[in-house]
């Protein structure tokens, strides 16, 4: 692709942007990215996740790593939550540093429903839409196994689990966060309410598209509540395609159309938008992809998923999306921001030490040089 945007003024990454709620200096989003550095009895963030996300806080916007709403949610291990006064009191210092170094921070709220195993529930069932086994892999203290048949959640089981996600919301705003974006991507608990090959319900969360969208419309209007209906975001992956549950095929898109339709309704500050997986390594990404949800949504919109310097730029420049998200850019090139505006090379992650639970691989990363090379 060729180069048009070589220096700050002329990228459109680089423009500030109205986001409703937000006010962003720059249109480079950090992507929610599971670090697996809570590792504690406590599942609370830690002085390395306030230097991690201070380190990257010259982004537009930084979207943490998805965060349990609840013990019931757990699916992956380390993973910090937002439930208990301990996690409150560390997200705090988290939010405290990246406030005081100039940077916007909301928290990710996630659920895995029934892709999460036993291991991590002392042994009690998952629970999803319904008793069908997502086959999906699941991370835990022994490494990654096969998920099992969930238990259906009975109408009780979502009420409380969308007061989990209430809760949640006012715990992020005692503990200083900008807003809450709502996890809604890959295989976890709102997208198996979706899919209607997992959710074989017959009351009202199961059905016809509407009524299996009605458990993340109720999540989004709960967690709205506490910032008087503001600050909330979303993320969906419509084109998310895993095993034999999940399909990214006509009827699924179409279900996502109507979503996506429906959310003018509901207090939402922005769309978070994953697309399809590029084609080959360094491919350009399906703009068509972003922009069939552009034309259903009239808001803010974030796309993600593939995009580098010159797609970003030219997505936003196309008016196809407001901000891009970069997720793996992110872990190696702290300064990311920088880098795009000066033209520098990016670092490249290693991959072993994304989950390692240590320091090396994640607060490490050098920023570049004046030079264009790595300091």
């Amino acid at each position: 692709m060729t180069r048009t945007h070589t220096t700050a003024l002329e990228q459109p990454l680089l423009r500030r942007a109205d986001f409703r709620d937000f006010q962003l200096p720059n249109r480079i989003v950090m992507a929610p990215t599971t670090r697996a550095r809570a590792a504690n009895d406590g599942l609370a963030p830690t002085e390395m996740h306030a230097a991690y996300y201070a380190q990257r806080a010259s982004a537009g916007l930084i979207i943490t790593e998805g965060t349990w709403v609840s013990e019931q949610a757990i699916g992956f291990v380390n993973v910090p939550g937002i439930y208990s006064e301990e996690q409150v009191t560390a997200w705090r210092r988290v939010t405290d540093v990246v406030h005081a170094v100039g940077g916007r921070i909301l928290v990710q709220l996630w659920h895995n429903g029934a892709a999460s195993h036993p291991d991590h529930l002392r042994g009690e069932l998952p629970a999803g839409p319904s008793a069908i086994n997502p086959h999906e892999l699941s991370f835990t203290h022994d490494g990654f196994k096969n998920t099992v048949t969930p238990r259906a959640m009975t109408v009780v089981d979502i009420e409380n689990t969308i007061a989990d996600y209430h809760r949640a919301s006012e715990n992020a705003r005692r503990a200083g966060f900008d807003g809450v974006e709502v996890h809604a991507i890959g295989s976890t608990l709102v997208p198996q309410f979706l899919n209607p090959r997992l959710n074989r319900r017959s009351d009202p969360y199961g059905g016809d598209s509407a009524r299996r969208r009605r458990l993340l419309l109720e999540i989004l209007d709960a967690v709205a509540e506490p910032w008087n209906g503001r600050c909330v975001g979303v993320r969906l992956s419509p084109y998310w395609t895993a095993g034999d549950r999940f399909v990214a095929d006509d009827q699924a898109l179409a279900d996502y159309d109507e979503l996506v339709a429906a959310l003018a309704d509901h207090p939402v500050a922005y769309l978070h938008l994953r697309g399809r997986n590029p084609t080959a390594p360094g491919a350009t990404p399906d703009f068509d992809a972003i922009a069939r949800y552009r034309r259903q949504f009239d808001g803010p919109l974030i796309a993600n998923n593939g995009f580098d310097r010159e797609s970003g730029n030219a997505l936003v420049d196309a008016g196809i999306a407001d901000a891009v998200s970069f997720a793996t850019h992110f872990i190696a090139n702290p300064d990311l921001v920088s880098r795009f505006a000066l033209d520098h090379e990016l670092a490249t992650g290693d991959t072993d030490t994304y989950y390692s639970g240590t320091a090396g691989g994640y607060v490490d990363y050098p920023i570049s040089g004046a030079s264009g090379g790595v300091a």
